[in-house]
């Protein structure tokens, strides 16, 4: 399955190493947990972005890539349940301690997208064993549309 990692691209070199998750964590990772976070499609990981950053605006001056990501259908795990209160707005402590379980047992985890419903993240652990079979591609630069940053 393609996923894709969205970044800055001054970040490209380290997109997989799960450090910005671990300085910076998310939904589904607790501090220090190295993660990184892609989506099942560029467009939902462009929307997740738009709804992590406060400053839209400041979107049209950063210059981000695109990496495509393939996952390997027998790495993929989806838990059968999740806590109550995980897809909470701002997300709460609920999340975390299952992310961080699904994540240290698994390479790749896919958790449905709070941002658009019926799309999926993925979860992916740089430092399990499986993970060398992900095959991380070239990165594509990538400019947001001035109309949905509000440049325009």
């Amino acid at each position: 399955m393609r996923a894709w990692r969205l970044c800055k691209s001054k970040y490209e070199t380290i997109a997989f190493s799960g450090i910005g998750a671990a300085d910076h964590p998310g939904r589904w990772n607790l501090p220090g947990e190295k993660v990184v976070y892609c989506a099942d499609s560029l467009s939902l990981a462009c929307i997740e972005v738009l709804a992590h950053v406060s400053r839209k605006r400041a979107l049209s001056r950063a210059k981000f890539v695109a990496i495509p990501v393939e996952l390997p259908d027998e790495l993929i795990f989806t838990p059968p349940r999740l806590p109550r209160g995980w897809d909470a707005i701002p997300n709460s402590e609920v999340s975390h301690p299952a992310g961080s379980r699904f994540s240290r047992a698994h390479a790749v985890v896919r958790i449905p997208s709070v941002v658009v419903r019926g799309e999926f993240v993925f979860l992916l652990n740089p430092l399990h064993p499986d993970f060398s079979k992900v095959s991380i591609g070239k990165p594509k630069p990538l400019v947001f549309d001035s109309r949905v940053i509000g440049d325009g």
